[in-house]
């Protein structure tokens, strides 16, 4: 069986830690508030899923926060304890160098030959980084993976279900 991973988007974790002008996300027929998401992520964590923060959502997240209303350093905290679990490892975020390879050189030369053709599409540079994180983990082929976005252009380049291979009997 796969273990279940979840790409987070800005969309859903600016909602999930509550930051003002985001606290929904999604079209009106698959709206995301807090509750939504907050009721998501525990029954993943109880299930063992593992959960990914990538480079790209930490960032754009971070400007949300510096950009909003309200008491922008609690938002901040909040966002940095998410930081702080990932840097550690703890359970059930992924640990941050799993991501590390996707910003050496090569990588971002493939980024910057095939952007523009995804923006052409509307899919931003940022989205374009969370895609390469879902595929990433995808790839090992022992992980069902997840974006779990307010998106529905970037909900389109979640990677496909592992197949599962029959074992043989003897």
């Amino acid at each position: 069986m796969s273990k279940n991973v979840l790409v987070l988007d800005t969309t859903v974790l600016a909602c999930w830690l509550r930051v003002p002008r985001r606290l929904t996300c999604g079209p009106e027929d698959d709206r995301w508030d807090y509750g939504r998401i907050n009721n998501l992520l525990d029954a993943e964590r109880d299930r063992r899923s593992t959960f990914v923060l990538p480079v790209a959502t930490l960032i754009e997240t971070g400007n949300h926060i510096a950009q909003a209303g309200g008491d922008r350093f609690q938002l901040a905290q909040g966002l940095t304890q998410i930081l702080d679990a990932c840097l550690d490892s703890e359970e059930p975020w992924a640990a941050f160098e799993h991501q590390a390879e996707l910003w050496g050189a090569d990588k971002l030369r493939r980024l910057s030959n095939e952007w523009p053709q995804l923006a052409s599409q509307g899919l931003g540079i940022g989205d374009a980084t969370i895609k390469d994180v879902a595929e990433y983990y995808s790839k090992t082929g022992s992980f069902n993976v997840q974006i779990l976005t307010g998106d529905k252009g970037l909900k389109s380049y979640e990677p496909a279900a592992p197949v599962p291979v029959p074992r043989r009997r003897r």
